[in-house]
């Protein structure tokens, strides 16, 4: 193994959709966050650590910036505001199909001492003239130690964008160990993997009102055995989740059981269930349990 003398923590920060998880997923080399056309995939802080020569990066993957509208999404936001201060590098991910970025959120990365890097996202999208444009924009608002054009999806330039990343990162001893990928434990992944379903076959608010809580997880050595939870904020919501002969809900555990079996590289048996928790989105102890909350 490398000796580890540089470590650092690096925040991805954009608008929804810009591209932030599938960036991270590219950096990883396997697909540890969520990816959706909808906004607000990513609700939590998800960690993924990568190594790199002698440096451990520690990406911090963040909900897309948004004015919060009820409680969940105020708690999103805090949750950004944290990785911002708390960045050793600052990964500014611009979307060339959307650019702009509110001025309280300019104004906050402003205020963050860390380097910073403008990546512009989805450079396979658009042609060199609106680059260009985009990037005499950014260089007034946002002073930045590097620039760089990438597309996440298709990993361009992606490599570039870690060296130099590596060459802001401090000397540090690494804070993790070096087989570890995550912070997060397989229940939340698991979770997520569900919730990714429920994002990709219901509309309107449905995908934004449900949450996905791992009731049981058993692990043996030919099957494991899973219990999940969809919570959903009305039983009219309930009753479209679960479809009619119960075949919404059988589609979303059928995929989702698929993509769990590739992940925990096991035979996998899922149980789904459906209840309602009223206006859980602005109740402060339903986001305490469901670890949006911790104060």
């Amino acid at each position: 193994m490398t000796e580890i003398t540089k470590a650092g923590f690096i925040s991805i920060i954009g608008k929804p959709n810009a591209g932030k998880s599938t960036l991270l997923n590219s950096i990883l080399g396997q697909k540890l966050a969520i990816t959706n056309s909808k906004a607000q995939t990513t609700r939590h802080r998800i960690l993924g650590i990568h190594h790199h020569n002698d440096c451990q990066m520690v990406f911090s993957d963040t909900p897309g910036i948004i004015n919060p509208a009820y409680k969940l999404q105020e708690e999103m936001m805090a949750a950004v505001n944290e990785s911002i201060f708390d960045a050793d590098v600052l990964v500014i991910l611009i979307d060339i199909t959307s650019p702009n970025l509110h001025e309280d959120v300019i104004t906050q990365i402003n205020k963050a001492d860390a380097p910073k890097i403008l990546v512009v996202n989805k450079i396979d999208e658009s042609d060199q003239e609106e680059v260009s444009s985009v990037l005499a924009e950014f260089e007034k608002k946002i002073p930045h130690n590097d620039t760089i054009i990438i597309s996440a999806l298709s990993g361009f330039n992606v490599q570039g964008l870690i060296e130099q990343i590596y060459e802001l990162c401090p000397e540090h001893p690494a804070f993790f160990p070096e087989d570890q990928l995550t912070d997060r434990n397989e229940r939340f992944f698991v979770s997520e993997m569900i919730r990714e379903k429920l994002l990709t076959h219901y509309q309107q608010e449905i995908p934004y009102s449900v949450e996905v809580v791992v009731d049981q997880f058993k692990e043996k050595k030919t099957l494991t055995k899973i219990s999940a939870i969809i919570y959903c904020e009305r039983d009219s919501q309930k009753v479209i989740i679960i479809g009619k002969r119960g075949l919404g809900l059988k589609r979303i555990g059928s995929e989702a059981r698929r993509d769990i079996e590739k992940f925990l590289d096991n035979k996998v048996f899922l149980e789904l269930f459906v209840k309602v928790r009223e206006k859980w989105r602005n109740d402060d102890t339903q986001l305490r349990r469901f670890g949006y909350k911790q104060r």
